[in-house]
């Protein structure tokens, strides 16, 4: 009884920080980010040949650029369009050089700032003060997130609990949701990771919502209360907590994680980079001014070595492993870094296909899915290859919406759609690792 108190005691002192310091945040929103992006543009070009793919990696070399898509300017091929945010001082001599070479673009936001400010609502209308008022389709800060995981661990005791896996590299913990109905021990579980990289905000709003979704339709859903009956969900909405609340405050396109480094300036590690598994090849970069950074070492940054350890210490329950990023409309799994076919791939492109079908069928919403390095790009120490690599059977990677016109700027009116199709496709998943599979060469596991 005296725990359940503290326990009270806690979440509610957390919620009254929070709303505090949500209070303090809104004039973060009422400056923009100190007006910071007024006049960067956002460009899409599409090089048609390997001369102008050449061409413009030497153009974005010589300027300051943040690249949306691909994340590194060594991932850029010919008829492969590259969206990549330009400073205001940089972007009429990229027109000129672009239009003197004539490499085929066009301007898909033409003012970066005024995006930023259409896309936040006034701080004053946004409900988020209990469970009963929590808005599901904003944005919420760090400090909202993590007051709301209390709350729902105290208010839905026998489906819910929370714990920390460890602490972030500037000390905040690393909070994790498990759901299921607790009647059954040693259930197989879902791990399902959002925000590893800080920009794509759609993530951590698709984690609250598939936690509001699986516990509020518990009752009337029949899939919902057997998936919650037969397995456990283990759901981080933010990975990296340290680089979404810089996200918030200082830098909106903020991708990495924030930890120092000892030669250089430059902060932060790529966290989709720094697991053991062909670490630091192909797809990421050893400078650790890159967004690609690899990080010194495997597992350096806290926040990945403490989901490691605790995957790998529950990798005999975990049979899935779903983290979801942004933006591409796409379903991938491994393998990211190399062009391979995994042992058990009829496996697991069937349950790609449902759940793309699954997704499509709530909005007609169209997804690629595939192998990562062949759909997306060659990319290596991803956290699905090394979940697949680990004993995990099915490992995917989500890329939510859209396909470039928003991008990380997605508007909070698509929260609703974009998190109600991924649902539908998270459901098919999971309720698939509920039905055998006979994969012809599943005797192979684990995986190479």
């Amino acid at each position: 009884m005296a725990l359940d108190y503290l326990c009270a005691f806690r979440a509610s002192l957390l919620l009254a920080c929070a709303i505090i310091f949500s209070n303090m945040l809104c004039p973060v929103f009422a400056y923009l980010y100190n007006n910071r992006y007024a006049g960067d543009q956002v460009f899409r070009i599409t090089p048609s040949s390997d001369e102008e793919v050449q061409l413009l990696k030497k153009m974005l070399e010589q300027i300051t650029v943040d690249l949306w898509q691909p994340n590194s300017a060594s991932l850029i091929q010919r008829n492969a369009t590259v969206d990549v945010h330009v400073r205001r001082n940089d972007t009429q001599g990229l027109h000129a050089r672009l239009k003197g070479e004539h490499i085929y673009y066009r301007v898909f936001i033409s003012n970066l700032q005024r995006e930023i400010e259409k896309q936040k609502r006034h701080c004053s209308s946004r409900k988020r003060r209990s469970e009963s008022h929590y808005d599901y389709e904003v944005y919420h800060s760090l400090e909202e997130i993590q007051s709301w995981m209390f709350e729902m661990n105290q208010t839905h005791p026998h489906m819910v609990d929370m714990f920390s896996v460890g602490r972030s590299y500037e000390g905040r913990p690393l909070y994790v949701l498990q759901l299921g109905k607790r009647a059954r021990p040693h259930k197989k579980a879902v791990w399902i990771d959002c925000g590893v990289h800080a920009r794509e905000w759609i993530g951590p709003a698709f984690c609250q919502w598939f936690v509001k979704e699986a516990l509020h339709s518990y009752k009337y859903d029949s899939v919902m209360r057997r998936l919650m009956n037969q397995l456990n969900f283990y759901v981080m909405p933010v990975f990296n907590v340290d680089g979404y609340h810089f996200s918030w405050t200082t830098d909106r396109f903020w991708r990495k994680t924030r930890s120092k480094n000892s030669k250089y300036y430059c902060r932060g590690v790529d966290a989709n980079r720094n697991w053991k598994v062909k670490w630091c090849e192909e797809g990421a970069s050893s400078h650790p001014c890159d967004d690609t950074y690899c990080g010194p070492f495997p597992e350096s940054e806290p926040e990945v070595k403490a989901v490691a350890k605790f995957l790998r210490k529950h990798k005999k329950r975990v049979k899935a492993y779903i983290s979801i990023h942004a933006y591409a409309q796409m379903l991938l799994y491994p393998y990211s870094y190399k062009y391979a076919t995994i042992p058990n791939f009829n496996c697991v492109e069937s349950a790609a296909h449902s759940a793309v079908n699954a997704l499509y069928s709530a909005y007609g919403v169209k997804y690629r899915y595939g192998p990562a390095s062949t759909t997306l790009y060659v990319s290596s120490g991803s956290s699905m290859d090394w979940a697949y690599r680990n004993g995990i059977p099915y490992t995917f990677a989500f890329e939510l919406r859209d396909t470039g016109y928003f991008g990380f700027l997605l508007p909070e009116s698509l929260i609703n759609p974009t998190c109600t199709e991924t649902m539908r496709a998270v459901k098919t998943i999971s309720s698939g690792l509920m039905k055998k599979c006979n994969e012809k060469d599943k005797e192979r596991f684990p995986y190479n």
